[in-house]
């Protein structure tokens, strides 16, 4: 093995002996003049300086092998992993070099996986339709995609601008709308190429500095499929009722009067009977359409839940789970036809009756109601649509009670979910503010 891959230990080692030797045997020799302890120091103080100078040639490598290992640290640190080190020594230093270069592999790995992500999350960025705007700490853009720059600035860059210059030169009821603050819906443009948007704003700290990012979605195409198809369907929905209805008191007003013109006047009351019944049906049936589509804003007052309950229980039968000595503030109203359109539903889902319950629980920032049965419960396709306007499986459902209820709960500022419980039967779990 050469004497340059011997451990560094090992030679340092040979270097301490051979100098021993060379301060013995040059004593030895100068104990012809001097006293022993003499000769020693004097044979140490000559051989001193080739020790050192051989000491020097010795650890020059392993200094110089020290600083590219520091400055590799630096560069590390800096982000530069484009080099590594070469060391022809062996020993705990050539394991060290080995070391420090599966280290430089593994970082430069993976600073080029980053690269990569990096630049597609890029590419996405840029690319998606969704205008995004990132603000730094003082409100200035950092970052505008092409759909932000198309819609903010006219194709040009936003980088640099304030938050102020760059609502001020955005159509009016985004400006409006950008200055408001929150999340919400808007639209721009003339009503013959108008246009919808979805605007939204979140707050996140990057780099422990606080960021907003703007978001701003088309919504245009997507609403008016959907308007259309609400449409079609509202319009199927109507004219099946209205046809239910009005063919048989069109029959029956025809038999009626052939009754009148034969003198059979003992069959006229069930002709007139029917006729009032079908008349009452389509009554209601669009009295349910008017309440769904003009109901008001929630006048909310402060009610014991043990009387609400009360009164609830005698429009129809639930058990109670749960502490009913709390209060909450509510529109009584409407709060009541939300949970009687809830207990009707769970009553008619084939549960037994003694099943149907009401699960009250206070929560640290208001209340969580479960109306809960033993039904049928629903199929994942029933599930997704169930909370949607004139969505029913019932053959002469309307498709507004749980969308009536929605649309009270979010009126409330709470929400409405619906689950399948293990065991059979629906769980529809309403939460309301304090």
């Amino acid at each position: 093995m050469p004497a340059r891959q011997l451990p560094l230990t090992i030679r340092l080692g040979a270097l301490a002996s051979l100098f021993a030797i060379a301060v013995a045997l040059l004593a030895a020799w100068l104990t012809r003049w001097l006293p022993a302890w003499s000769a020693v120091l004097a044979a140490a103080a000559l051989c001193l300086p080739g020790l050192l100078w051989a000491a020097q040639r010795m650890l020059g490598p392993v200094r110089a092998l020290f600083r590219a290992l520091a400055g590799a640290v630096t560069s590390y640190r800096d982000g530069d992993y484009g080099f590594g080190i070469r060391w022809d020594g062996g020993g705990e230093l050539g394991e060290l070099v080995a070391a420090h270069n599966r280290l430089g592999d593994v970082l430069r790995e993976q600073r080029h996986a980053l690269v990569q992500r990096e630049l597609l999350l890029d590419t996405m960025v840029q690319n998606t339709p969704v205008a995004m705007v990132l603000f730094d700490p003082q409100q200035r853009v950092v970052l505008g995609n092409v759909a932000a720059r198309q819609l903010l600035g006219d194709g040009r860059r936003l980088e640099g601008q304030g938050f102020e210059a760059l609502a001020a030169q955005a159509p009016p009821a985004l400006r409006e709308a950008l200055l408001r603050g929150g999340d919400g819906l808007l639209s721009v443009g003339e009503e013959d190429q108008e246009d919808i948007y979805h605007l939204s704003r979140r707050s996140f700290r990057l780099n422990g500095r606080r960021h907003e990012l703007v978001l701003l979605r088309r919504l245009t195409t997507e609403l008016r499929r959907q308007e259309v198809q609400t449409w079609k369907k509202v319009i199927r929905v109507i004219s099946h009722e209205l046809n239910n209805s009005l063919a048989p008191i069109a029959s029956l007003a025809h038999s009626g009067a052939e009754l009148l013109r034969r003198g059979q006047l003992e069959r006229l009351p069930d002709a007139l009977a029917t006729i009032e019944e079908r008349a009452r049906h389509l009554e209601g049936f669009i009295r349910d359409y008017a309440r769904f589509a003009k109901l008001p804003a929630p006048r909310t007052e402060t009610v014991p839940w043990h009387t609400f309950l009360a009164r609830l229980r005698d429009q129809v039968p639930f058990t109670l789970e749960g502490d009913d000595g709390g209060q909450v503030r509510v529109d009584v109203a409407q709060m009541a036809q939300c949970l009687i359109n809830l207990l009707r539903n769970a009553h008619e889902s084939g549960s037994p009756a003694d099943q149907v319950r009401l699960r009250l629980r206070r929560l640290p920032d208001g209340w969580r109601i479960d109306v809960l049965d033993r039904g049928d419960g629903m199929n994942e396709a029933v599930l997704a649509n169930a909370l949607l306007p004139f969505y029913s499986t019932k053959r002469n459902g309307t498709g507004l009670g749980l969308a009536l209820a929605r649309e009270i709960a979010e009126a409330h500022g709470g929400r409405i979910a619906l689950q399948n419980r293990d065991g059979g039967g629906l769980r529809v779990s309403l939460q309301l503010p304090a």
